[in-house]
């Protein structure tokens, strides 16, 4: 009898210990975790140096004035340097000179004590083939700054956005116009796919060409207007890389009113960026001749031709060209970033 009393109140000290441990650990698992420490309220943005040489004022706030986004401050001012939460350096400039821990005439301030919090940005809107050896810099940078979308801040060249209700352009796209594909090109290359798109397709039909390479420069001011007489307009890259579509797409063809004729990511990706059925892709046809007799049989079929401008009834295209806005990206993007992260391998990022 005693036994008996006993295992039973062994059993019941057992099921206690359960319901015990079994409410405090459910308890554990549905109490929010807790919260990452708070993100600076204000983020302070130092430029190292401005893309190509060209400057833009700071003054003001240009990120609340110009862009809607607030605590968001920039600065191109070096003495700023111990201070700043983020240093963004762009590549073109990173080439003139290589990491040194001595040199203070190094592309990167490694001379100077850097702050333990403060983050190093990447910045580059050039595809992969256009940046050199990039292995002098793995290990500095904590953010990518670039058209890819899975940057840590992507800043695209343009994207399609949908327009303002009651903004809808029904327009029909402009008929007889006066050439039927144009190509403005300063860097030409005769060992490029693009060159050899372009030496085929102007075997079979005309192609007006622009440019510093043919010595027929566009002011600014004629650039849109020029393409906009043509039908098409020759959007190739310079090279294939993932998710590199220039402003040969959004500003020269899109922004002319000219159908684009694209050479560079694949279909997929331009279909997930560009307007959808605003472009012809060379490789969907199994010569450039094929290509060539799609253009000319869409340019005299006026509906043919209008399907490639419905896109343009419920969504516009935004282009990027102010750095300042591309910067100011940066404070939208921070508070989603991953507190710890350093890129030991930057081409292995950059190339894939």
């Amino acid at each position: 009898m005693h036994t008996s009393v006993s295992k039973l109140l062994t059993l019941f000290s057992l099921l206690s210990l359960s319901t015990y441990l079994l409410h405090w650990g459910l308890f554990a698992f549905l109490k929010p975790a807790t919260p990452p420490p708070p993100r600076p309220l204000n983020l302070s943005i130092l430029l190292w140096t401005w893309p190509f040489g060209r400057s833009y004022s700071l003054d003001g706030d240009p990120c609340r004035k110009m862009y809607n986004i607030t605590g968001c401050f920039l600065s191109d001012n070096r003495s700023t340097f111990s201070t700043a939460d983020v240093v963004v350096f762009h590549h073109h400039e990173l080439r003139w000179g290589l990491p040194s821990s001595s040199s203070s005439s190094s592309s990167l301030p490694l001379h100077l004590p850097r702050p333990p919090s403060q983050r190093w940005a990447w910045m580059s809107l050039e595809p992969p083939v256009n940046n050199g050896d990039l292995t002098p810099y793995n290990g500095f940078f904590n953010l990518t700054v670039s058209y890819r979308r899975d940057a840590d801040v992507p800043i695209p060249y343009g994207r399609t956005v949908p327009r303002a209700e009651g903004h809808r352009d029904d327009a029909p796209p402009a008929r007889n116009r006066s050439c039927l594909v144009s190509w403005v090109v300063s860097r030409y290359k005769a060992t490029q796919v693009r060159a050899n798109v372009f030496r085929r397709l102007k075997r079979c039909v005309s192609v007006e060409v622009y440019g510093l390479w043919v010595r027929r420069p566009l002011a600014e001011e004629q650039l849109l207007p020029t393409i906009g007489h043509c039908y098409f307009y020759l959007a190739l890259e310079n090279s294939k890389a993932t998710d590199y579509i220039s402003e040969k797409l959004w500003r020269n063809a899109l922004g002319a009113g000219a159908v684009p004729v694209v050479l560079g990511p694949s279909r997929a990706t331009y279909e997930a960026l560009a307007p959808r059925g605003s472009f012809i892709h060379v490789e969907d046809f199994g010569s450039v001749e094929a290509l060539a007799d799609h253009l000319r049989s869409v340019a005299s079929d006026g509906e043919a031709y209008g399907k490639y401008f419905r896109w343009r009834q419920t969504h516009e295209v935004k282009t990027y060209v102010d750095w300042r806005e591309r910067l100011c990206q940066i404070c939208v993007r921070y508070p989603r970033l991953p507190l710890h992260k350093v890129y030991h391998d930057l081409d292995a990022w950059v190339s894939r």
